[in-house]
């Protein structure tokens, strides 16, 4: 069948050059924008079959490049949307690196603890600030939610940091498995995470602080909840992708830091290997 684009396109990787923080950051917009949550179950079931013909070696007459690249991004955006409305620990658990299997008990274990370090560090947070100002009150969400990435996604990943995560050559070849390129991953995942909330939870304490001493608020103080949401989300729409792409998806290490054990596997079989590669996780 005659066809628009060359049936050559790789649709299994990103669109962007993931060796960019451009393309990275590029990628991150198209998966999280908020108006895929907005998609009909036919413009699903639409994207989902060209995509799936053109695996198939199928266009459709008329096909673009752009029409496939945005078919292949919706079913994923869905599903990334809606995971992650669900609880950190089943978040951290998806987005994980590796194929490490996790119990129930880890996971449940992982969400106490998350939720309990947010908790207390309120807690300890709130009596300490009872005689500072209202606008340094203000962050007491944010350091309960940095406590709680700091808790929730080294826990959620345990068994990366105990057994390794894969680590392979340029080409995907499996070489191994390190806890040094565990401990590299979920340190990126958890500082992406903090930044991530960082603007939603650092701006709108000063903006809300200068509303407050407005007439408008003082008329209608019901507004202040639905402003501070509204201004939340407005910040996640941009940090969201912008600190996922902080990092590159596809990590790597020099083989110089993994452990001596795997150095030595690796410099027998490959001695000409300067660097692994691996999931970092989301």
């Amino acid at each position: 069948m005659s066809a628009d684009i060359p049936l050559n396109i790789n649709i299994k990787e990103p669109r962007w050059d993931q060796s960019t923080f451009v393309g990275r950051a590029s990628h991150f917009f198209t998966v999280t924008d908020p108006r895929n949550i907005l998609l009909s179950d036919a413009q699903l079931e639409n994207a989902r079959k060209i995509v799936h013909d053109y695996r198939q070696g199928i266009v459709a007459p008329g096909l673009t490049e752009d029409d496939l690249w945005r078919a292949k991004s919706t079913p994923a955006v869905v599903f990334w949307q809606w995971i992650n409305q669900s609880f950190n620990a089943i978040v951290n658990y998806t987005n994980r690196s590796g194929d490490a299997p996790i119990t129930v008990s880890q996971l449940g274990t992982a969400y106490v603890s998350a939720t309990t370090g947010a908790v207390a560090t309120a807690l300890g947070l709130n009596a300490l600030t009872k005689h500072v100002s209202p606008l340094i009150g203000r962050f007491v969400p944010f350091a309960a939610v940095a406590a709680a990435n700091c808790i929730n996604i080294p826990l959620m990943r345990q068994r990366e940091l105990k057994f390794g995560i894969p680590v392979t050559d340029e080409n995907g070849n499996r070489l191994g498995e390190s806890t040094k390129a565990a401990q590299q991953a979920i340190t990126q995942v958890v500082i992406s995470r903090i930044l991530m909330a960082a603007p939603g939870m650092a701006i709108p304490p000063f903006i809300m602080n200068t509303l407050e001493k407005r007439a408008f608020l003082k008329r209608f103080p019901w507004m202040s909840a639905p402003i501070q949401v509204g201004l939340v989300g407005f910040c996640l729409v941009f940090a969201t992708p912008l600190c996922c792409a902080l990092f590159p998806q596809k990590s790597s290490m020099s083989v110089t830091r993994l452990e001596p054990e795997l150095q030595a596997k690796i410099r027998e079989n490959s001695p000409e290997l300067e660097h692994v590669y691996f999931n970092k996780g989301l």
